[in-house]
């Protein structure tokens, strides 16, 4: 089923049902106001949203009308955890490599992750607020899983019994914050700001064989001021699948329900073209082009965002069709 979450004028807005192809919707209001509260009874709430995804899909919702992603928040509007992770070994090896730094032995064997802010997410049709240009402004495609209860100690095995819905984000950055954060050793804090989720968050048996061996292997699509720069394939390369990373998350702690998982950058390897390397299925953030250039030509040539740019994100199945919802963003400047 594809859950959403109206906004209501509530922290945490409405929940609301929609349709496969995402053209209705309908109100959840009498089995569950929240996402969060489906997520903590899932066994009993989730079996009647089921039902009524049915009954929505066959035309026979009573009070069913169009769904309008403008209106949406994002599926979990605020979370009790949001960790992302870097499952992608790729964009690692690129910004490494840009800055002329060996990966270190770990990175292949260990997940990389930091712990984001979840208090405060971004709806998908929700502008990006930021200070100032001039902290380095990037967008970043990414899959993300919402978890049920995983208890300390989960094999990723187990971890992947506790997904409980995909979703695609784009989780933004301040790349020129980065640096000095990272100096301090103690991680990410400014230079991470409110991440948005699509419209929908959809359970697994939606995905059919896209999902496999806790990886989506579909196209994650961004588009950047109109014009499409990544094309990459979301499951393929994807060094540490999400039963991995929620493993490595619940490695001395537990995971409670409505923690949410994000893969990282999704990043695909050059092929050889000709005895030259070629990114032909582009990127999903700017910093990665910037290594490539600066790999390629000993400089980066493209800038980050500006005010009144624009992204789009979005993943299509086999047929063709949206399973999300489309993010589409525009940076604007924080009033003052």
């Amino acid at each position: 089923m594809k859950l959403a979450t109206y906004k209501d004028g509530s922290r945490d807005g409405q929940l609301v049902v929609v349709s496969r192809d995402l053209s209705t919707a309908h109100y959840a209001t009498g089995i569950a106001h929240h996402l969060q509260q489906v997520l903590d009874d899932w066994n009993f709430l989730s079996p009647q949203l089921q039902d009524l995804y049915v009954t929505l899909n066959q035309g026979k919702a009573r009070h069913a009308f169009p769904f309008d992603p403008a209106l949406c928040m994002a599926p979990l509007p605020r979370a009790y955890q949001w960790a992302d992770g870097s499952a992608y070994i790729n964009h690692v090896e690129l910004v490494r490599l840009a800055r002329g730094s060996e990966v270190p032995a770990n990175y292949y064997t260990e997940p990389l992750m930091y712990q984001g802010g979840s208090d405060d997410f971004l709806g998908p049709r929700d502008d990006v607020v930021c200070v100032s240009e001039d902290h380095g402004i990037d967008f970043e495609a990414e899959v993300a899983v919402v978890t049920a209860d995983v208890p300390m100690g989960a094999t990723p095995e187990q971890a992947l019994d506790g997904i409980r819905l995909v979703m695609i984000a784009n989780d933004v950055s301040l790349r020129h914050l980065i640096p000095d954060e990272l100096a301090k050793n103690f991680g990410f804090l400014q230079s991470k700001p409110a991440t948005a989720f699509g419209p929908v968050a959809v359970t697994l048996d939606e995905l059919g064989d896209a999902w496999q061996g806790g990886k989506l292997h579909l196209t994650l699509q961004s588009a950047w001021n109109g014009r499409t720069v990544g094309m990459c394939e979301a499951g393929e390369e994807m060094t540490f699948h999400f039963g991995q990373l929620i493993a490595h998350l619940c490695k001395t702690r537990n995971v409670r329900a409505g923690s949410i998982i994000g893969s990282g950058t999704v990043s695909n390897r050059a092929t050889e073209v000709n005895g030259k390397k070629e990114w032909s299925k582009g990127y999903s953030c700017i910093a990665e082009k910037r290594a490539i250039e600066t790999i390629q030509d000993g400089q980066p040539a493209t800038d980050y965002m500006k005010f009144g740019d624009t992204i789009r994100i979005e993943m299509k199945g086999r047929d063709g069709q949206s399973v999300f919802g489309a993010i589409e963003q525009k940076i604007v400047p924080l009033a003052r």
